[in-house]
């Protein structure tokens, strides 16, 4: 079943050169099925790459998904065109009436500041409390799922001494996790952050249980069942690209950056870059789309109440 996009936002023909199946909302409507509602709270600048990169992943699933692109109500975006922004996307304060059945918090380039200086911050808090009330599963990526861990749970940030860049080894922790069904043992993810949350002090908190961890660059996905949600701090979303625009971005700027660790080919950055991580990718957000589909109310206004 296909992804429903607005026909003239630019992931629809992406997708649709890709082979993935996608539909306008005006066909959607003619069919006789719920589909799922995910939200798509999208904190990064670039916000086209990112809408390519969380609807690819979600809809390859066989079920019909409903996608709606979300931003901060006062924050204005400096490398995204306004008429995108204003033709795609609704403030939050706008949707916060609204059920859904799964919202995706990105990440953000604010990883830097102590939560309480991002200048959403107070606006954040309030989508993650509607979370709630208002969306079935919830999946926060790497700040966004470290901003949700510290929200919840008092969970800390920490600076790392060096950038952790690359693609690193990871283990599955939890194979009987339906969130992991066909995962390997181990596998390859792109990570990119200054900041780690660490395992000893996820293993504190009882609500909260490592799915995916690694001896490097410590655990990557966390499953909190009590706010009905999943935290990855890495980025299986990530284009086959997307590191080596980062390392050509930070080259031409003169910023000291290390070459992405076992990621381009006898580590040598004049050769292109091979993906080891998309099978996984799509084996994580389809299960995760899965798990919602099996257990979300079919009266999506059940969302959030005891009878859900």
């Amino acid at each position: 079943m296909p992804i429903t996009l607005p026909e003239n936002l630019p992931a629809f023909e992406v997708l649709k050169r890709e082979g993935v199946m996608v539909m306008t909302p005006d066909r959607a409507a003619h069919q006789d099925i719920r589909p799922l509602r995910i939200g798509l709270l999208n904190l990064m600048p670039k916000k086209i790459q990112t809408e390519n990169q969380f609807a690819r992943l979600i809809g390859a699933t066989p079920l019909q998904i409903d996608l709606h692109l979300i931003r901060m109500t006062g924050h204005q975006t400096k490398n995204t065109a306004a008429e995108h922004m204003e033709e795609f996307y609704r403030p939050f304060q706008a949707v916060k009436g609204e059920k859904f059945d799964g919202l995706i918090i990105t990440g953000a380039p604010v990883e830097h500041l102590p939560f309480e200086e991002v200048t959403y911050w107070d606006e954040l808090q309030e989508v993650m409390d509607w979370t709630q009330t208002n969306v079935h599963s919830t999946f926060g990526v790497c700040w966004g799922g470290m901003a949700m861990a510290y929200h919840f749970h008092g969970i800390r940030k920490h600076m790392l001494p060096r950038k952790a860049f690359g693609c690193y080894r990871h283990r599955n922790l939890a194979p009987a996790s339906p969130y992991l069904r066909g995962f390997s043992d181990d596998f390859v993810i792109p990570v990119s952050r200054w900041t780690e949350v660490r395992q000893d002090e996820i293993d504190a908190v009882p609500e909260l249980v490592t799915l995916l961890g690694s001896d490097e660059v410590g655990p990557c996905l966390v499953e909190d069942r009590c706010h009905r949600a999943l935290y990855i701090f890495n980025h299986f979303e990530y284009d086959s690209d997307t590191l080596k625009q980062e390392y050509d971005r930070d080259v031409a700027n003169g910023t000291p950056i290390e070459v992405p660790v076992n990621y381009y080919p006898d580590d040598d950055p004049s050769k292109p870059p091979l993906n080891r991580w998309r099978s996984h990718a799509h084996l994580l957000y389809g299960n995760w789309i899965n798990e919602i589909y099996q257990t979300t109310p079919y009266e999506i206004d059940r969302i959030g109440t005891d009878r859900a």
